[in-house]
């Protein structure tokens, strides 16, 4: 490491034990905490430790000169250096690369904006009936750009309204209104920008699976597969019960039918010639 001579040793000490503990478990993520209040990152720190997830908050320089160190060990890391960025703390843990990054996605909750943020997605604000009372506040949303009026003695949202665009700054005007409606449009939380699984980089855009919908995606898709193998009697360990099961239904009907007399048949020959001949004795009036 350049300069290590000029570096204090408590710093120098600091970055080998970052970088043993990046060494010493498979997997390596980058966590933004940017946003989040001291008091609530503790929080989250603690409930992440409980589940073997403990992430460690250090300075930027810091984090990267353990990540080059490491990388000489394991040249995967090399990437999550381009991510080094803003307020950054590591995760060094084990387990599956797309769960980690759902857990950490369970840590973001809606937070009202203050004023000066730049709006993460368009802002639509609904038609609906507030629960001001008429006066001054008409007046104070139509200044800030939303469509009130009075009705029936209510103020009133007339229509659905596109306050702010993505990516255009949230004015502390529009920023007050939105809390008095109960609209928090920024989130707040700890957020995964890439990880490293063993010899494999992942950014944050492909970690980004709705698990849930990929899980019934894969059963829907299980479902389909076994039908059309029943279909051609295709037999695997898993359609051959269910191909029995169906060639015995099939037989037992071709045998009902051709009035076959067996062991299986006779109570179903029985209920079709008592039918029989109740339809008989209807027809012919005994």
């Amino acid at each position: 490491m350049p300069g290590r001579g000029s570096v204090p040793p408590e710093k120098l000490e600091r970055v080998e034990r970052i970088s043993e503990s990046i060494l010493a478990r498979p997997v390596t993520a980058l966590v933004g905490v940017r946003g989040v209040p001291a008091s609530a990152l503790q929080r989250m720190r603690r409930e992440l430790r409980g589940r073997q997830r403990p992430i460690l908050v250090a300075p930027n320089n810091a984090i990267r000169h353990a990540l080059q160190s490491a990388s000489k060990q394991r040249r995967s890391l090399e990437p999550l250096l381009e991510e080094v960025r803003d307020q950054t703390a590591l995760l060094a843990a084990e387990g599956n690369p797309f769960a980690l990054y759902q857990e950490f996605l369970k840590t973001r909750s809606p937070t009202p904006a203050r004023g000066g943020e730049i709006a993460p997605a368009d802002i639509l604000v609904p038609a609906q009936t507030t629960s001001f009372k008429p006066g001054p506040i008409v007046g104070e949303l139509q200044h800030a750009g939303f469509p009130a009026a009075i009705e029936k003695g209510k103020v009133i949202l007339k229509k659905d309204t596109l306050i702010v665009k993505a990516g255009q700054v949230i004015s502390r005007e529009v920023a007050g209104m939105l809390t008095r409606l109960e609209i928090f449009p920024l989130e707040v939380g700890l957020s995964l920008r890439a990880v490293v699984d063993g010899d494999t980089f992942y950014p944050a855009k492909v970690l980004a699976v709705d698990l849930d919908s990929l899980r019934a995606d894969f059963g829907r898709a299980a479902q389909r597969a076994l039908g059309v193998a029943l279909e051609v009697g295709y037999a695997t360990p898993t359609t051959a019960p269910l191909l029995l099961a169906k060639g015995h239904r099939r037989a037992l009907a071709v045998a009902v039918a051709a009035g076959y007399a067996a062991p299986e048949t006779i109570t179903p020959l029985f209920a079709q010639a008592i039918r029989a001949a109740a339809a008989v004795g209807k027809i012919t009036g005994t």
